[in-house]
């Protein structure tokens, strides 16, 4: 017969990604036997990013300030402003090391199916950035989608409107990716996408 505290723990655990049943038990268990203190710093952890962690009100990246660090910082491209769906997108492309502008986090992409439409991507907020005349190019690094190609051409269309040149992510073949194995519709992507070969 097992707890009542430890159900409630297992089906807390598989609200996370990817986490059913068998490895939110496998987690709890795990917690409970080997690692108490490992679970209250992750219980204190979680409980501490829930009361600071807000959006940022410029780019609407998660932050502990009003004003996030990226946006804080003069030493960003202010021109350029990459626009991504979610902040996890904002940490695969700071994790490149290639990229120096500002970012603007959409909060999810157009899907009218989903009840996701502009005003919940807070377009009104990106527009009001665009009219300040700083920004002369956004990246639309959404998703490889339906949705997420439209919603990168709603956002080029906004900025087209005021003069602003908009870019796309390149698609094609992951380095070190072998053709065969590379799906028709990337490889489509990736022919339409050449580059001069010097």
């Amino acid at each position: 017969m097992s707890s009542a505290s430890l159900d409630a723990l297992i089906a807390a655990l598989t609200c996370l990604p990817g986490v059913g049943r068998k490895s939110a038990q496998r987690m709890a268990l795990h917690l409970l036997e080997r690692d108490r203190d490992g679970a209250r710093r992750l219980a204190g952890a979680i409980d501490d990013a829930l009361e600071r962690v807000g959006h940022c009100e410029r780019c609407r990246n998660f932050s502990d300030q009003s004003i996030c660090p990226v946006c804080a910082d003069a030493n960003r491209d202010q021109a350029t402003i990459c626009i991504v769906e979610t902040p996890a997108d904002v940490l695969a492309v700071e994790s490149s090391g290639a990229y120096r502008g500002r970012y603007f986090v959409l909060l999810g992409r157009l899907s009218p199916l989903d009840g996701y439409g502009p005003d919940e991507l807070g377009l009104e907020a990106l527009e009001a950035q665009l009219e300040e005349g700083e920004v002369g190019e956004i990246i639309l690094a959404t998703s490889a989608t339906v949705e997420g190609d439209i919603t990168a051409q709603y956002v080029a269309d906004l900025a087209g409107r005021h003069g602003i040149r908009s870019s796309r992510l390149a698609r094609g073949i992951p380095l070190g990716g072998e053709l065969e194995f590379v799906d028709s519709g990337t490889l489509s992507r990736a022919l339409d996408g050449r580059q001069r070969f010097q």
